[in-house]
């Protein structure tokens, strides 16, 4: 039985990353970057990527978004605040986003062509365990940590860290509330996955959002992708 199941698990990843590389030259192709935002639930991921799409929106970037939850469309109609165009992925009890979901929903979507964008961000379910196996043909990952979470979830979900380019650690207009050791989490990260860049900020206030917008840019250019 357990055979059967490993066997079962490794063909469905099988195939989600085949869809993922048609997805990755389809995005090559289009010259958007693409991100894949990661986290689990509570860390703000919403309301930084709201402000992360006005910021971009601001300096004349082409943007779009596709949100990931279980239920509802809560997330999506915040995002769409910010005049991006926003599409919503329930997944009805799955865990995670996986490649065949994204590449339905970028079918038919008014108004959105891949090559009229200059980033498209993935905003994952809430979860650390089952994102970090489905590849979504992104380009780039971005894990996001807050600072009301704890230093050690780096070392308990080492595999999603280690397979980010990126990690933000939000909600540091909090750190004088709390009692939290923020050079040990940057420790644990680096013990996971040793010089990973990482950048601090509050999606609340906007402190480090600039920061993180010039590794964006950075990013893109390196693509030769315009920002």
């Amino acid at each position: 039985m357990t055979t059967r199941i490993v066997e079962l698990r490794q063909g469905i990843l099988k195939k989600n990353d085949e869809l993922a590389r048609a997805l990755r030259g389809r995005f090559e192709a289009g010259g958007v970057l693409v991100l894949n935002l990661v986290s689990s639930p509570g860390t703000g991921k919403t309301m930084f990527l709201e402000r992360t799409l006005r910021t971009l929106r601001e300096r004349g970037s082409r943007v779009a978004a596709l949100v990931g939850d279980l239920e509802t469309d809560n997330d999506a109609r915040r995002l769409a605040a910010s005049g991006a165009p926003v599409r919503q992925i329930n997944t009805h009890g799955i865990c995670h986003l996986e490649a065949e979901m994204v590449g339905r929903h970028l079918e038919d979507w008014p108004g959105v062509e891949m090559a009229g964008l200059d980033y498209l961000f993935i905003e994952n379910v809430g979860n650390l365990v089952c994102p970090s196996s489905y590849d979504l043909g992104e380009r780039i990952r971005v894990a996001l940590l807050s600072v009301t979470e704890g230093e050690d979830k780096p070392l308990k979900y080492p595999l999603m860290f280690r397979t980010c380019e990126l990690v933000l650690i939000n909600k540091i207009d909090l750190l004088p509330h709390l009692d939290f050791d923020l050079d040990l989490l940057l420790y644990n990260i680096d013990q996971v996955h040793p010089d990973v860049d990482t950048t601090v900020l509050s999606a609340r206030t906007g402190e480090g959002i600039e920061a993180w917008r010039d590794w964006l840019v950075a990013i893109a250019a390196r693509e030769e992708i315009p920002a």
